[in-house]
């Protein structure tokens, strides 16, 4: 009994393998060889048979696969055609769409290349090649296969796409979708790529040397900007309508472009506002300086060579050029006509004058106007046009009418919103016990420019209850100034610098969306804004001397206040 149970077994002896096992491995193997032999047969009729019967078979091999398969396929090459020249605006939308950061479906690839070109700031995902990635659309499941094939006896590769929908859908999905990858391509494209400053050469009106450019890398954006809210909230919403208005302009009938006007004191921030601008809607920059533009057909040449999305810059545009020669010419000479000059020396004179402009090769004021407003405006699409000037009324009014500055944007000095926007930045303080006495000195015309608020905290950025009590002393000087010139600086101030505040009074304007007590934004006709202003002008004159009494009150109750302190 014992014997049975504790049987010995020789290890060394080995058990059989079944037979079902044996069986299963000879038909693998020669299911192996006749996938061989198949092989070796296809190898020696595509040798044997015709090139073009090997065509028919492959073409009625694939409609047999396009039939049974439940997938359509769509092909997008690198180049258009069979040259290899032309390149494929839509196979490098879907390159830039799948390796989106804000999309990327790469990301869920199982091979991924990283990538950042020289002209970009951000770091993008990169199919790899011959691999897939998914994506959805409408609650449809779709694939992108990333093809790259060696051309045979060339170091040359053959790059496409291929995208890979249901058969049953695909009428209803081919046309939305790629719409939909082009916008976001673009997009991506806006928002990743290195920004650029353009400014015009020397007396050049080749195409190609007619800009040279600059790495754009202002750091202003409207967060920091140091303006009223609702200022700043208007201005965005119209900046964002405009970008956005594609359609809108193309059913109205009008060019995409629109005309910005800023004008205000020096150190005001107009230039400031606009990198803001450009870093908000992703805009190059160009910054032409009329002084170096030889003629009117430079200039037309220096706007041909702009690109859509961008803005277009003259800075100081009343001190550019004499752009109201013209204008002055054509009054002289009527002036001497009805003074009694001779009609045919009168004729001959006024010949001249229209002529002189044209021979002395400079930009006419017919040519700026051409230039904004012109059939050669409408060139590209999505341009901002702005102009700035230290005195509006120094520019000729047929630059600033309705459709050529469409908003006009009065930018002074510092209200109090915006001065604590500016202590916030450059002290990194909420509240301070000062800010009532800097907003009471505001009220009562010592507001400084953010240019002369910012330099004062730039200094004093290590000791705020410093830089505060330096911007009060500052105010406190401003107000004495004011004060002294007989009032003359208005509310704002600025009368320091030789600029006449007087616009900026709170004043009621035709088409105002909004009134800020130091910067305003206008829309509508100028000839409204100057009759309304120079209303306004006579009632502060009234008014002028009981402001002087209430002055000198507030400055010695601030001052005995600020002492105390």
């Amino acid at each position: 009994m014992f014997s049975s149970y504790f049987r010995y077994e020789n290890p060394k002896k080995k058990k059989p393998f079944p037979n079902s096992l044996i069986t299963r491995t000879l038909k693998k193997m020669e299911i192996l060889s006749q996938m061989w032999s198949l092989l070796g047969l296809l190898t020696v009729l595509q040798n044997v048979l015709p090139s073009q019967l090997l065509s028919l078979l492959h073409s009625l091999y694939e409609n047999l696969q396009d039939l049974l398969s439940p997938y359509s396929y769509f092909e997008i090459p690198e180049f258009n055609g069979y040259c290899g020249v032309d390149l494929n605006d839509l196979y490098r939308h879907v390159h830039l769409y799948l390796n989106a950061v804000n999309h990327s479906p790469a990301a869920a690839c199982r091979r991924v290349t990283l990538s950042r070109s020289p002209s970009s700031n951000r770091i993008s995902f990169a199919v790899a090649p011959n691999h897939t990635v998914h994506d959805s659309f409408n609650g449809h499941r779709l694939s992108w296969t990333h093809h790259v094939d060696t051309v045979q006896d060339s170091l040359d590769e053959k790059r496409s796409f291929t995208l890979r929908l249901p058969k049953r859908h695909r009428h209803a999905l081919l046309s939305p979708y790629l719409e939909h990858v082009t916008s976001r391509a673009e997009e991506f494209e806006r928002v990743s790529r290195e920004r650029r400053l353009f400014t015009n050469n020397n007396g050049s009106g080749s195409f190609e040397s007619g800009w040279v450019s600059v790495p754009f890398r202002h750091p202003s954006t409207f967060e920091t900007l140091a303006l009223e809210p609702e200022l700043k909230k208007q201005i965005k919403e119209d900046l964002t309508a405009f970008s956005n208005g594609k359609e809108f302009y193309h059913r109205v009938g009008r060019a995409w472009k629109r005309g910005y006007l800023l004008h205000g004191p020096p150190g005001s921030g107009k230039s400031s506002l606009i990198a803001a601008m450009a870093n908000f809607l992703c805009y190059d920059v160009y910054d032409l300086e009329l002084t170096k533009v030889s003629d009117n057909s430079e200039l037309r040449s220096l706007l041909i060579q702009t690109t859509n999305r961008s803005i277009i810059v003259i800075e100081d545009i009343d001190c550019s050029v004499d752009l109201t020669a013209d204008r002055m010419l054509k009054k002289a000479n009527a002036n001497a006509l009805m003074a009694g000059s001779k009609w045919k020396g009168g004729k001959v004179k006024t010949a001249s004058l229209r002529c002189s402009g044209e021979e002395s090769g400079r930009v006419t004021l017919s040519g700026l106007l051409n230039f904004t407003d012109g059939l050669w405006s409408c060139c590209g699409e999505e341009r901002l046009v702005v102009f700035t000037t230290n005195h509006r009324d120094s520019v000729d009014p047929a630059l600033v009418r309705c459709g050529r500055m469409d908003v006009h944007v009065s930018l002074g000095t510092c209200g109090v919103h915006a001065f604590k926007e500016l202590a916030r930045n450059y002290l990194g303080v909420e509240s301070h016990v000062m800010l009532e006495t800097v907003e009471g000195c505001i009220r009562h015309g010592g507001s400084l420019t953010p240019a002369q608020v910012g330099e004062i905290l730039l200094r004093n950025r290590g000791d705020a209850d410093v830089a505060m009590r330096e911007v009060v002393s500052a105010m406190q000087s401003r107000m004495l100034v004011v004060a002294a010139s007989g009032g003359g600086g208005g509310r704002g101030g600025g009368g320091g610098d030789g600029w006449d505040q007087t616009d900026n009074e709170e004043t009621t304007t035709m088409g105002v969306g909004l009134r800020s007590p130091e910067s305003v934004l206008m829309m509508g006709s100028p000839e409204n804004w100057d009759g309304l202003s120079g209303k306004k002008r006579k009632e502060h004159g009234s008014n002028n001397c009981e402001k002087k009494v209430k002055f000198f009150v507030r400055l010695r109750s601030l001052t005995k206040s600020d002492s105390s302190r």
